[in-house]
C-alpha cells in the first residue's frame, strides 16, 4: 500500500510523522513524504523514506497563487498512484483534499492539530477568517474519508456547527512521543526550578506568566523561575525578549535545543495558552514526571486533568496562575502525587506506539 503524506512544512513531517512513516515501511508498505523542499526533507530521505517535492507560498492570500499550489500538489502526487492521502494542516487539508480527489486517490485522510489563532480574537479579519475557514472545510471534510483531530473541543466544535459529518470524526491523542526517551534520569537539581517553554507569543499566556513569576519572586526569592522560546515575528501576538526588562525575576534563556535537559532540571512546568491543539511540551514535562500548571484551554484540558495530572487555572487569570504555582512550589507531597499519576497517563495514553497503531487502524493496516 502507498500512502502519502502531505504537509506545507517538511519540519512538520519529520519532527511529527516519521514514526508512522518507519512503522509502515517495517510493515511492508511505502509512505512517501510530500513536503516543500528543506533540511527536514532530506533527514527524512536519510531516515530511507521517499520523498517528493512541489512548491508552495505558506503565507499567501492571493487566489493565482493558491490555484498553483493545487495545482503543484496535484503534479507531484498523480505519478505516485497512491492508495492514501494523509494531508495535515489548513492549506494541505484543503489543496490536498482537492489535488488528491482529482489524481482520483481512493482514500483521503485530513489531520486537523488546531483551529489557530483566528480562533482567539473577534477582531473584524478574525471573524472573516474564521467564515472563511469553516465554509472551505465543510466543502472539503464532504470530499475527505475521515478527519483526525487531537483534541476533544475542535471537533465538537465543527460537529456542532454542521462543518463535519460526525461519522467521519476520528480522535486520536496527538503525535505521540518516546516516554522511554522523555523519562527522568535523576531527581531535579536544587533551586527549585519554574519554567515556561513557549514561543514568544501572547496567546501562549506570556505576560499571565511573567506577572506571577515576578510577584512569585519577591515572596520565594531562593525559587528559580524560567522563559525558554525564541521570539516570532512573523505571529501577530509576537512579542519581543525586551519585555523581560520589566520582569527582573524571570531568566530568559531564549531559544533553546535541549528541552530535555531543561525538564530534568526543572519541577514545575507552566503553560498557560489560551489556546492549544494538543500541547507536546505539556506531555514531555508529565512523562518526565515535572508538575504542571495548565489554562483551562482547549486542547490543555485534554491533557492537564484537574488535580490528577496537573493543575488548571483559569485562561488570562493571571493571580490564578500564581496561586497554583505557590501551591506546587510549598506542597511537594501535592507535586509528587501529580508527577507519579501524569507518567502513567503519559506512558497509557499519549506514548509514540499506541499512536502509531491508532493510525494503522485509521489506514485500514
Amino acid at each position: 500500500m502507498k500512502i502519502g503524506f502531505l504537509s506545507h512544512l517538511d519540519l512538520n513531517l519529520y519532527a511529527f510523522r516519521l514514526p508512522v512513516m518507519l512503522e509502515l515501511k517495517r510493515l511492508g508498505h511505502t509512505p512517501i513524504a510530500v513536503a516543500p523542499e528543506g533540511v527536514y526533507l532530506q533527514k527524512i530521505r536519510e531516515a530511507g523514506i521517499e520523498c517528493v517535492t512541489y512548491g508552495i507560498e505558506r503565507k499567501s492570500l492571493n487566489p493565482l497563487k493558491e490555484i498553483k499550489a493545487i495545482q503543484n500538489i496535484y503534479e507531484a502526487i498523480k505519478p505516485l498512484n497512491l492508495d492514501i492521502l494523509h494531508t495535515f494542516t489548513a492549506k494541505p487539508n484543503i489543496y490536498g483534499t482537492i489535488a488528491g480527489r482529482l489524481a482520483k486517490v481512493p482514500r483521503i485522510i485530513n489531520l486537523v492539530e488546531g483551529l489557530g489563532s483566528f480562533y482567539l480574537e473577534n477582531d473584524l479579519k478574525s471573524r472573516v477568517v474564521r467564515t472563511l475557514i469553516e465554509r472551505l472545510y465543510k466543502q472539503i471534510f464532504r470530499l475527505s474519508n475521515a478527519v483526525m483531530f487531537v483534541n476533544s473541543d475542535d471537533p465538537e466544535y465543527m460537529s456542532r456547527k454542521n462543518i463535519i459529518d460526525p461519522k467521519k470524526i476520528v480522535k486520536i491523542n496527538g503525535v505521540g512521543i518516546d516516554t522511554k526517551e522523555w523519562s527522568r534520569k535523576k531527581a531535579a537539581k536544587e533551586p527549585l526550578t519554574v519554567v515556561m517553554i513557549a514561543r514568544l507569543i501572547r496567546h501562549k499566556g506570556v505576560i499571565e506568566y511573567l506577572q506571577a513569576s515576578q510577584n512569585l519572586k519577591e515572596r520565594y526569592g531562593d525559587v528559580r523561575f524560567v522563559y525558554v522560546g525564541g521570539e516570532d515575528f512573523g505571529n501577530h501576538s509576537g512579542l519581543g525578549k525586551e519585555i523581560f526588562e520589566n520582569y527582573k525575576g524571570v531568566e530568559y534563556l531564549g531559544e533553546q535545543s535541549d528541552i530535555k535537559g531543561i525538564l530534568q532540571d526543572s519541577h514545575i512546568f507552566v503553560l498557560p495558552s489560551y489556546r492549544e491543539g494538543l500541547p507536546r511540551t505539556a506531555l514531555e514535562a508529565m512523562s518526565m514526571e515535572v508538575a504542571v500548571v495548565g489554562a483551562d484551554a482547549c486542547g490543555t484540558r485534554d491533557v492537564v486533568r484537574d488535580g490528577k495530572t496537573g493543575l488548571l487555572v483559569p485562561v488570562k487569570e493571571s493571580q490564578a496562575l500564581e496561586a497554583a504555582i505557590e501551591k506546587l512550589i510549598t506542597d511537594e507531597k501535592l507535586r509528587n502525587k501529580l508527577t507519579k499519576t501524569a507518567r502513567e497517563v503519559c506512558v497509557k495514553e499519549y506514548d509514540i506506539k499506541p499512536i502509531v497503531k491508532a493510525h494503522l487502524r485509521v489506514y485500514g493496516i
